[in-house]
């Protein structure tokens, strides 16, 4: 099912663009051993002497850092642990002046990474270089900055200064936006409303032809005064990597009950049906290599969220998830293992004794450089996702399970009544058992009537519980777990209660 095509009566538009984006900078040449030493020659500076140059490296480097950050009128805050949420705490200072463009917050705290320091060797008896895990002071500067919108860059500040830097392309795009005159709101992260989708996605296109690592430059150029003097010496600066890009396709829903109509049934058939060869395919691999697939591993998970349910399937720490964010349905891809994807790369070979350019497919690493085919191989998991999304008759009343249900039904000698579909009791009923902290676990007597009744431990209720439980398992609304007192709505139990809800204005999702 193609669910664009298919629920286009109920779509606004589609946009297709990266979502959360961590980009890390390193000073390659400072990582390395032997061209560490060189740097240190350049610099005229001897192993012995490398604490004390060290020291005064980092010293210039917070002074200055302290130094831009008071210049720009914002309060330094030192925090005790490393696991506080600094993004939360950016966005209240931001709540706080909205209208702030630059530099809103920023933070200093001791965090774990890795540096590059001299270190003596006990069994040589000599100084050396090492590249090893330490601690030591990092920065973060938290921006509402023009071109990315609320954006990040974290610093640490021993060498070799390796840098990190958040930006989101929804934020990215709204500043393009901004600057287009097109008209939009936000909610979070996404768009709830766009005034012409095409204009937008064209400019969502757009961003893969910014030089996004001249943009890196000029923010840390601002940030690491000690640049300069690296360039002079090893003719060389940042090289940026992607550590983490997300790639999303949102399709907006005219409102949120025309998604809430059918995303529930959405994301339970679809984590019921998708097979580890359906993931497979979906990541781009052929299906007859599926035997040789030996090292990493398939996963499905489904997990409720605050808003709704999210249902993600993951290979080899690469993912594709599903879920629901305001009015929008989206759907993302995560790509953490790049090499698990394909690159077209020029290179220079020998043919009869000539130097000849030849394309090759090589497996794809996590260059800056590399981010359009980021966006193409994404874009291509996503288009194969949604086309093997089951179909959902949302609008479709199935006339002849409500007849089925509505009737009278003989078992044996036992007799059991028709389900009245229009009575509030059994709504309330549909709605507790079609209610989405049931998706997962199902329900059993007890935890359904505490719902159902005040006096949830009474023998009435108890037995009255027990006679609802065997009527809907007769009309075939709930199957039971063999084994277990649990219970499920079956495929047409769900169908049915979903059209009834549907169609007497109660929503499926959040009922009760």
């Amino acid at each position: 099912m193609n669910i664009i095509d298919y629920m286009s009566g109920k779509v606004n538009g589609v946009l297709e663009t990266f979502d959360r984006m961590i980009i890390n900078g390193y000073i390659l040449q400072l990582c390395n051993s032997r061209q560490f030493q060189f740097y240190l020659i350049q610099s005229n500076v001897l192993l012995k002497d490398f604490s004390k140059f060290a020291t005064r490296q980092t010293d210039s480097l917070c002074a200055h850092i302290e130094s831009y950050i008071k210049d720009n009128g914002v309060a330094l805050q030192y925090l005790k642990k490393a696991s506080s949420n600094k993004g939360e705490l950016a966005k209240k200072k931001l709540s706080a002046s909205p209208g702030t463009v630059g530099l809103i917050a920023a933070f200093s705290v001791v965090e774990n990474c890795k540096t590059t320091t001299v270190t003596p060797n006990g069994e040589t008896k000599r100084l050396e270089i090492i590249y090893r895990a330490a601690k030591c002071k990092h920065y973060y500067l938290y921006y509402n900055d023009s071109q990315f919108g609320f954006m990040f860059l974290r610093i640490q500040t021993w060498f070799p200064y390796n840098v990190q830097i958040y930006i989101n392309g929804r934020e990215f795009l709204s500043k393009l936006m901004d600057k287009s005159g097109i008209t939009y709101t936000m909610y979070d992260n996404s768009f709830a409303c766009i005034e012409d989708y095409g204009k937008a996605q064209e400019l969502a296109d757009g961003i893969l032809k910014e030089k996004l690592s001249d943009s890196f430059d000029g923010i840390v150029g601002k940030i690491n005064n000690l640049l300069p003097a690296i360039k002079k010496a090893i003719n060389h600066s940042y090289y940026w990597c992607i550590d983490q890009c997300e790639f999303a396709t949102d399709i907006g829903f005219k409102d949120r009950q025309e998604l809430e109509s059918i995303y529930k049934t959405l994301v339970e058939t679809t984590f019921f049906t998708f097979s580890s060869h359906d993931i497979y395919t979906f990541f781009g691999r052929r299906l007859d290599k599926i035997h040789a697939f030996t090292q990493g591993e398939i996963t499905s998970d489904l997990r409720r969220r605050k808003q709704g349910y999210r249902v993600k399937f993951k290979i080899n720490k690469n993912q594709i998830k599903m879920y629901d964010k305001g009015v929008n349905l989206r759907i993302e891809v995560t790509i953490n293992n790049p090499k698990d994807f394909k690159i077209q790369k020029t290179k220079v070979v020998a043919e009869d004794g000539k130097l000849v350019e030849k394309k090759e497919w090589t497996p794809m690493g996590k260059s800056i450089a590399n981010l359009y085919r980021y966006a193409e191989i994404s874009r291509n998991i996503i288009s194969r996702y949604m086309k093997a999304l089951p179909k959902i008759d949302a609008d479709k009343v199935p006339v002849k399970e409500l007849k089925n249900i509505s009737c009278r039904k003989e078992v044996g000698v036992r007799s059991y009544s028709a389900i009245n579909i229009f009575n509030e009791d059994t709504l309330k009923l549909f709605a507790i058992i079609a209610s989405g902290e049931y998706l997962i676990n199902g329900f059993d007597n007890k935890s359904l009537r505490k719902r159902i009744f005040s006096n949830s431990n009474s023998d009435y209720s108890v037995n009255k519980t027990t006679r609802l439980l065997s009527k809907l398992r007769v009309h075939g609304v709930i199957k039971k777990t063999p084994r277990k007192n649990r219970y499920y709505l079956t495929d047409n139990g769900r169908r049915i209660i979903g059209s009834v809800l549907l169609f007497t204005n109660k929503s499926l999702l959040n009922t009760v």
